[in-house]
Formats: structure tokens, C-alpha cells, sequence
């Protein structure tokens, strides 16, 4: 027998080329996995050669890496079969591998199928030798490199297809099957050449046709590296770009949960708002439609919520709201809807059996909310009044139960509040003209029904006239002059009040204008801001346009808020109020005393005058409770260098009381009412320059005994 020889580099290689032929077979498994479509065909293919010309090239070079003492050459055709055959086993073992189960009775077959391949492609490699007289194979040997290749087989199976997900250090664990799964190979392959031997006098048939063995070797290593290379380096690449697309996806897909959230649920109790609301409203008609079911539209208000807001500021009754959500949520079941349309109103949509169940569960949810909350160190006390509108009785679209539900709910205040009340069609009146009322006041502007009354304000003791509050009123068609109590809560909680407010405000400076012209220049003018108007952006902007529009000095206006607008933010009061201040324009703070202010930040309010709200005037008498506040007010505002302005005097004894502890400005009944821009040139002529003669009458009244 001749005796073989093996070059020690070549084996290295070949044992090298073995394990980055398994490293790229199991990442070319995971790529395969996770691809689909015309791309899991495109890397089932792909992979398919680059892992058969990796394990063909492993073989092949440990033939080259034998030695005969006698030339060797391999013949192409057979060579190229062998190589097919590794693709085709490459192919059967990655189609095994992706998917989605492979049981054992399935790993066995794969084995055996693709063991079974390899050896074939070993075996023909062998023969391309065309060894004559043929190679002599020990069966032993022989039986053992197929035992080999198909236990190897059904090893790289099993790990492909373990490791073809993201497991956790996916690569570090593929770097160690690859390890183990070169060995496997290699040593099925010399497992099958130690079964081989060459009788002495064999010579090789394809050693002057075939190919040179002196740099096939070479040529072999550099093509399967290069090859096997650019397989992994695409692999990454797309595992890199399949990971940052599926990030982005990700990303994406939360970007789009949230802005759903944002659009569909409320920002603070994180309830659905009136959007999804009137989603799942249509949803229950078309229900209740279907299966003739019945259902409850609950309207809810909490009594007494806006004096908390008022009181405590916006972050307690931000906390209230919040704990009102979580007694409701505890009050319903989870097929209910709990809806919040915004401030302290929200909506409940129950299924219902019949009117009982939804007076069980309305008694429910007030009964739930009348308990004291304890929020910080406060206790807090709200109620809950209901609005109940039950389908198909109460209405049989959604906006209909939705209005009936409301009106509802509004007969429940007026009824005295903490309670539920069903609806009645003696309600739809009521709604109706509030909803006529509102499409009026859309069109009033228009209309030319706005109308403006000034109410002058005197100084003391001199009863000269300082300037007027500007009094808005509603000139309705049919209802006639209505006072603002009727129409500006309506007109806030739509945000007409904007409109609304920069009419007012234009009209009260052209007015003034007017009155500088026929020689009252030292008249000024009063606007009241609504917490709507004072947090609008473009507050500054709108009274610069005003001013400049009717060219009057901006120290003439005087802008005035109430106490619980300017302290519901303090820090952003104080901004506004500074930019204005800033601009010329005074700033005075209305109905003192009735709200709740911290004196560190009332001393730092840009502000120069402060207004005494009627409530004290009306009941003050010397020594009461009332004197008591409206002094501490007077001396407050004084230390604080503001002027004081006191409202609501109608009686000589209050305008005596509140002259004597040094109030500089007056303004009431007693001294003259409202009245329109017309009638006060009348009472300017009446009363002679300075407009001083009712005031000192009043005066002398007062000075004259008994």
C-alpha cells in the first residue's frame, strides 16, 4: 500500500474553512428565519451556496492537504458534482431549519437525508481522483465517517436551528457551535480518509487532466474566504439594518400608540375624551339596535369644584380631579365607559337592564363622591350632580342623548345639586334656549348688538370723575339688554369670550379717544380681562393694536383682572402683567378679598391699584366684620403703594367710612350708575365742569346734621 502524507498548513485551513463554513450556516439560518417573502427566498438561496461551497471547500482542502508519493490531480466534472451536492444538502438543511417546529422524528430524517449527502459529496470528491486501480475503503472506517457525518448533521440541525433567533449573545454562542460543528466536519472527513488506501502501483487518471494540486489549494481557500467573507459581511450588514428598521418600526409604532392616547384620551385622568366618547357611543347604538338592549348616557358635574380650583389653585384641583376619576373608575364596571369632556364634567356610558339599574348606579357614584377627599394637608369637600338619558326612551342618536343627558344634569343643580335626576321632555326647553341663546351670541358682534355702558369712578375727596369701567351688556333682539351674568359664562366655555373680549376692548379705547378729543384728557378707561382673555398668547399684541389703533395714551388704560385669575398661576401673572406694565398700560387686581392670595406673590405683582369687591361694601358698618376686612384691605394696599378703589357704595354712611380711612376712588350706585356714552356728555352738562356737583351733594348730606 502507498503511504500518505498530510501538509500540517493545509489541514489548519481546512479546519478553518469548517468552522467559518458552520459560523456562516447558523447565521445564514437566523437571516432565512426572520426574512420573508422574496427575501427569505433570495437568503435561502444565497445561503444555500455559501454554506455548501463552505463545507465542499473544507473537504476538498483536505484532500489537497493529502499526499501520495505519487502526482495527484482531481477531475472538474466530478469535483463540480461534489460541490453541487454540498449545495444541495445545504439547501435541504436550511429549509429544515426555518421552520416553525422541528421534532425529532423530523431532526432524525434531516440527519440521515443530509449525513448521507455529505458523504456522497466526500466520496465523490474521492473518486475524482480516478485512482487506478480504485481506491481500497476499510468498511469500518467507511461506516464510521457516515455515522460521523450524519450525528454531525443532526448536531448542526439542532443548533441552527436553536440559534436562529435573538437569543441572548446570539454571536458568542454561535461562535461556540461553529467551534464544535468544525470539529464534527472535519472529523467526519478524515474519519473517511483513514478508511481509504492506495495499493502499491496505483497511479491517479487525473494527474496530467485534472487540475494542478500546487495551487488549486490556494486558489480553493482565497475563493471560499472571499466568498464565505462577503456571505457574513452582508449578513451584518442586513442584521444591522433589519434591527435599526425594526427599531424604527418600534419607535413608530409607540410614537403612533401615543399620539392615539393623546388624541383619543384626556391628558390628565387619562380617560377617553368626547372624541372616543362619541366612538363608542355610536358602537353601543349600533349594539343596542341590533340585540333591541337598552343603555344609560350619564352626564356628571362635581358641585362646588370650581371654588376648590379657585381656593387651592390648579395643581389641587388638578390632584381632585384625579382622585374623582379613581372613585368613578371604582364605581363602574369594565365594559363601561368612562368618558371626561373637560374641567369637571363627565360622561358615563352604562348598560342598563331598565331605569332602575341606572338610578342604583347614578345613587352609586354620588353617594362614592360625597366622602371628604384628603389632598395634601387639606379636606376637601365636592359633590356630584347626574344627568340621565336612557336610549331609545330619552333620544336615538347620539347627540340627542348626549343633549338630554346635559339638560338633565342641569336640572339636578337647580334642584339643588347632589343628586341624579332623569330626563323629561319639559327639559328640552330649557335646553333649547340655551342653545339659541348661543347661536345668537355668535352672531352678535355681527349684529351690531354688543352694546358698552361706563360706570364712572370719582376721586376722593374731590368727587372729580378719574375716568369708567367699561361695562358690557347684550342688546338681544327679542330678550332685550341682557347683563353679563347671563351670556359670559356661555361665551367662556366656547371661547367666544376671545371675540367678544377683543370688541370690548376696542370699542372702550375708541370711546376714550372720543372723549380726549372733546377735551377730557385726563379720563381713563377700565377693561375687565376673563381668565379665558388673560392666558390667551397674543393678550400683549392685541392691546398694542388697540392702543396704536386709536391713538391713546397707554397709562389711560387699565387692564383689570380678578383676584383668583391673577393667582391661579402666579409666576405667569406676574410675566403677563410685567410685559403689559411694561408697555404703559396699568394693571389693577378686581374683587379683592374674595379669593385666595399669598402675599409673597401679591407684592410682587406689577399692579398699582387694587379694587374692594362690593360683597364687603354692602354689609360694612362701623365695627363689624366687614369694616374690619375692608381696613385691613385699605392699609394692606397702601403699604403695598397701590390705590385703592372701592365698589358698590350705595349709601352716604359707606362712602363717609370708607373716605375716612383714605380710600382714593369710589364707584357705585349712590354716585352714578352705568349708563351709556351718550348720557354722560347729558350728565356732564347737568353737573357743570369737573362733574363734581352730585358728589359734593353728596357730600353735603353727609356733613349736614340729623
Amino acid at each position: 500500500m502507498l503511504v500518505g502524507s498530510y501538509n500540517e498548513i493545509l489541514v489548519f485551513f481546512s479546519f478553518l474553512v469548517a468552522v467559518l463554513a458552520s459560523y456562516t450556516a447558523l447565521d445564514m439560518a437566523g437571516r432565512v428565519a426572520t426574512a420573508q417573502g422574496r427575501a427569505a427566498r433570495l437568503w435561502w438561496i444565497g445561503g444555500s451556496f455559501s454554506m455548501g461551497l463552505g463545507i465542499w471547500s473544507m473537504h476538498f482542502v483536505g484532500m489537497l492537504a493529502f499526499s501520495l508519493p505519487i502526482p495527484l490531480g482531481y477531475d472538474p466534472l466530478i469535483t463540480t458534482a461534489s460541490l453541487v451536492i454540498a449545495i444541495a444538502a445545504s439547501a435541504l438543511a436550511l429549509w429544515l431549519v426555518c421552520q416553525q417546529t422541528l421534532p425529532w422524528l423530523r431532526l432524525a430524517h434531516g440527519a440521515v437525508l443530509i449525513g448521507c449527502g455529505i458523504a456522497v459529496m466526500h466520496y465523490s470528491g474521492m473518486a475524482a481522483l480516478r485512482m487506478q486501480p480504485g481506491i481500497v475503503y476499510d468498511m469500518g472506517w467507511l461506516s464510521a465517517s457516515v455515522a460521523v457525518a450524519i450525528l454531525a448533521s443532526a448536531a448542526a440541525l439542532w443548533l441552527a436551528f436553536r440559534l436562529r433567533a435573538n437569543v441572548c449573545r446570539v454571536r458568542l454562542w454561535r461562535g461556540i457551535a461553529a467551534v464544535i460543528m468544525g470539529l464534527a466536519i472535519a472529523g467526519m472527513h478524515y474519519t473517511g480518509m483513514a478508511a481509504a488506501s492506495f495499493p502499491d502501483g496505483s497511479f491517479c487518471g487525473a494527474s496530467n487532466t485534472g487540475l494542478d494540486t500546487n495551487w488549486l489549494a490556494l486558489l480553493v481557500i482565497m475563493l471560499t474566504l472571499a466568498v464565505l467573507a462577503i456571505a457574513l459581511i452582508v449578513s451584518i450588514l442586513d442584521g444591522r439594518m433589519q434591527s435599526r428598521t425594526s427599531l424604527l418600526a418600534s419607535s413608530l409604532e409607540k410614537a403612533n400608540s401615543e399620539l392615539i392616547q393623546l388624541a383619543l384620551h384626556d391628558n390628565l385622568t387619562r380617560l377617553p375624551n368626547r372624541l372616543l366618547l362619541e366612538d363608542r357611543l355610536s358602537q353601543a347604538l349600533k349594539v343596542a339596535q341590533r340585540e333591541s338592549s337598552t343603555f344609560a348616557v350619564m352626564f356628571m358635574d362635581l358641585d362646588g369644584f370650581k371654588a376648590v380650583n379657585d381656593a387651592f389653585g390648579h395643581h389641587i384641583g388638578d390632584e381632585l380631579l384625579m382622585s374623582v376619576t379613581e372613585r368613578l373608575r371604582a364605581c363602574i364596571r369594565a365594559q363601561d365607559t368612562l368618558a371626561r369632556l373637560g374641567g369637571d364634567e363627565f360622561v358615563l356610558l352604562a348598560a342598563i337592564t331598565g331605569p332602575d339599574d341606572a338610578a342604583t348606579l347614578a345613587d352609586k357614584l354620588v353617594q362614592c363622591i360625597d366622602e371628604p377627599f384628603a389632598l395634601s394637608r387639606y379636606q376637601l369637600r365636592v359633590s356630584l350632580s347626574v344627568g340621565i338619558a336612557v336610549y331609545p326612551s330619552d333620544g336615538e342618536t347620539e347627540r340627542d342623548l348626549l343633549l338630554h343627558a346635559d339638560a338633565a344634569m342641569y336640572h339636578t343643580k337647580s334642584a339643588g345639586r347632589n343628586g341624579y335626576s332623569f330626563f323629561e321632555a319639559s327639559m328640552n326647553a330649557n335646553a333649547a334656549e340655551q342653545l339659541q341663546l348661543l347661536h345668537d351670541l355668535r352672531m352678535a358682534e355681527e349684529r351690531n348688538e354688543l352694546r358698552l355702558l361706563y360706570q364712572p369712578k370719582f376721586e376722593v375727596p374731590t368727587g372729580d370723575v378719574q375716568g369708567f369701567e367699561a361695562l358690557l351688556r347684550w342688546q338681544h333682539p327679542t330678550r332685550g339688554l341682557l347683563a353679563p351674568d347671563v351670556f359670559l359664562p356661555m361665551a367662556e366655555k366656547t371661547g367666544l369670550i376671545i371675540p367678544i373680549g377683543k370688541w370690548v376692548l376696542a370699542e372702550a379705547c375708541r370711546q376714550l379717544r372720543e372723549w380726549h378729543l372733546q377735551g377730557f384728557s385726563h379720563w381713563s378707561i377700565a377693561v375687565n380681562l376673563s381668565a379665558v382673555q388673560f392666558e390667551q398668547p397674543g393678550l400683549l399684541e392685541m392691546v398694542a393694536e388697540a392702543i396704536d389703533r386709536h391713538c391713546i395714551p397707554a397709562a389711560n388704560l387699565t387692564l383689570e383682572i380678578t383676584e383668583t385669575v391673577a393667582m391661579r398661576n402666579a409666576e405667569a401673572t406676574i410675566e403677563t402683567l410685567r410685559s403689559l406694565t411694561d408697555f404703559g398700560v396699568k394693571a389693577s387686581i378686581d374683587d379683592f378679598g374674595t379669593g385666595y392670595s399669598s402675599l409673597l406673590y401679591l407684592k410682587r405683582l406689577p399692579a398699582s391699584e387694587l379694587k374692594i369687591d362690593r360683597a364687603f361694601v354692602k354689609e360694612m358698618s362701623v365695627g363689624n366684620e366687614d369694616s374690619v376686612i375692608v381696613s385691613a384691605i385699605i392699609a394692606l394696599g397702601k403699604a403695598l403703594g397701590l390705590e385703592i378703589v372701592a365698589e358698590g357704595v350705595e349709601t352716604a354712611e359707606q362712602r363717609a367710612f370708607l373716605t375716612e380711612l383714605g380710600c382714593e376712588t369710589l364707584q357705585g350706585f349712590l354716585l352714578d350708575r352705568p349708563m351709556p356714552a351718550a348720557q354722560i356728555l347729558e350728565r356732564m352738562m347737568q353737573a357743570g365742569p369737573g362733574w363734581s356737583s352730585s358728589v359734593a351733594g353728596v357730600t353735603k348730606r353727609i356733613s349736614e346734621p340729623g
